[in-house]
Parts: structure tokens; sequence; C-alpha cells
């Protein structure tokens, strides 16, 4: 017999994939829109999205769910936690975008660390160069010409699955740097039981293949989902710590999906080879 906890988990996992498609959706109306007007604008906006995320995680799949899986826990939000952050350094999100990834930069047998310097603390991550080059190399690329830089973490998951979810300087989970990633590590010794352990760092997409951009995801408590998203770092004990404060501080909504009660903005991303 399923649980009440074991149906939880599911509908939060069902509603992660849902939200994934409807983002899939939209962006290819996105395209579709862009396409007409490109002669216009010149400009042509992929958003890149994943678990995951709001970004990760919006999609339409009205074909393929239930009317059960629809229904998603409500609470009703109650106060919230103190805010646990200092305030952003002076500074905006630049609006960058390139046609086409990165070329290859990086010295793929080599050791490199990504530092987030948040308003809630530092994050560090030892990054799987190896494993994944060519998402580090799009990181150290993108960090060296600021695109992270006063950017906001948009979206923390507390049930289900259990991520804060950044990258995005338009702060909604539909912004990217104009180019995608070819998926990498899927099959990562860490990825026990369609399980993302907590610490791990991973790319977020629109829940088809090869579709990472900018927004990534960081993994605070073990989650279950399907090994679809680049593991490309892991976060040591620090950053670990300040992930938990931002979790304790809550999500905006009360329903375990929404936008950080805590200031969560990266004031500087840097990528450095040790």
């Amino acid at each position: 017999m399923v649980s009440q906890e074991q149906r939880r988990r599911q509908l939060a996992r069902e509603k992660f994939l849902r939200q994934q498609q409807r983002r899939t959706e939209a962006r290819r109306k996105s395209r579709v829109r862009n396409s007409v007007i490109a002669s216009v604008l010149g400009v042509v906006v992929i958003g890149s999205v994943a678990l995951y995320t709001t970004g990760v995680l919006k999609n339409d799949d009205d074909k393929k769910t239930n009317a059960s899986a629809e229904v998603t826990p409500s609470a009703t939000p109650t106060s919230k936690a103190p805010d646990p952050c200092a305030k952003p350094a002076a500074g905006s999100a630049k609006k960058l975008s390139w046609k086409k990834e990165p070329a290859m930069t990086i010295d793929t047998s080599a050791k490199y660390t990504l530092k987030l310097a948040t308003t809630c603390g530092d994050i560090g991550v030892a990054l799987k160069t190896s494993a994944a080059p060519h998402t580090v190399n799009s990181f150290d690329f993108l960090a060296g010409k600021g695109y992270f830089d006063h950017t906001k973490c948009h979206r923390l998951t507390t049930r289900g699955i259990y991520v804060l979810q950044c990258g995005d300087p338009q702060g909604t989970g539909m912004g990217g740097p104009g180019y995608t990633l070819p998926d990498e590590n899927l099959k990562d010794k860490s990825l026990k039981n369609n399980t993302y352990p907590a610490g791990t760092v991973a790319m977020a997409n629109t829940g088809q293949k090869h579709t990472g951009g900018s927004q990534f995801f960081l993994v605070y408590k073990d989650s279950q989902l399907q090994p679809s998203y680049t593991p490309f770092g892991t976060i040591d004990a620090a950053g670990m710590k300040v992930l938990n404060k931002i979790a304790a501080a809550g999500e905006s909504t009360g329903n375990g999906d929404g936008a950080p009660n805590a200031t969560v903005v990266i004031d500087k991303a840097t990528v450095g080879k040790s």
C-alpha cells in the first residue's frame, strides 16, 4: 500500500515533470514567434530551463496526466522566517546572448572550481571537468563575461525535490545564454536509484535532450529525479550550510515551490583552475 508520504512525493515529482513540459511548449511557441519578428529585432531569445526548473519545472502534459495527478498539496502561507541574507551588491544583471556554444578553452584534464559569492554566503563547487567538459567550459566562459553577476536564484523547491535554481539573468526561469549544451555525465556514479544526492550541482533543461543553457540547480537534500540533468559539480561543506540556511527560510507560495523567501542573489561568480 502506498503511504501518504509516498503519494505526496509522487505528486510532487509529477508536478515537476508537468512544469518541464510546459516550459518546452512555451519555448516552442517562443521560437515560432521569434522567427516571424527576427527580421525586425535581429535577435532570437532562447530561454533555457530545467528542472529543472520555475525554470526547471513548468510543463503541460494534460494528455499524459490523470485527474488525481493534477491535485497538488495546498497550504496556507505562514509568516515568513526572517531573511537570513544580506542586501545585494550594487549593480544589475547583464543582458548578454550568444548564437553558439563557446569554443573549448579549458584544460579538460585539470581541476576547476566555481565560487558563487551570494548574499547568503559563499558557495564553493568542485567542478567535474573531465566528465562534463562542455558544461564546465560554458560556465568558465559565462562567469568570465560576468553573466551570472547580480542574478537572482529564482526558485526553491521544498517538497518532493529539494533544490535551489539559479543562473537566469531574467530571474523568471525563462532566460538563457542564447545557445544550448549537450547532456553530459548522465551515468555519474553518484546518481543511484534515480536520486540526485545532496551537494550535487546540475544543469536545468526543458525536459528535452541537449537543452541545457545557463540555469542550474543546487541540491540541498537527496532528490528523486530521472538522470536527465547533467551533474557537473559538488558543493563544499560551507556551501551546504548556506543552502540549508536558504531552505530553512522557505519559499513564497507555502506550497513547496516558489521564489525563495531569502534574498538569494549571486553577487559574483568565478571559475578558477586548481
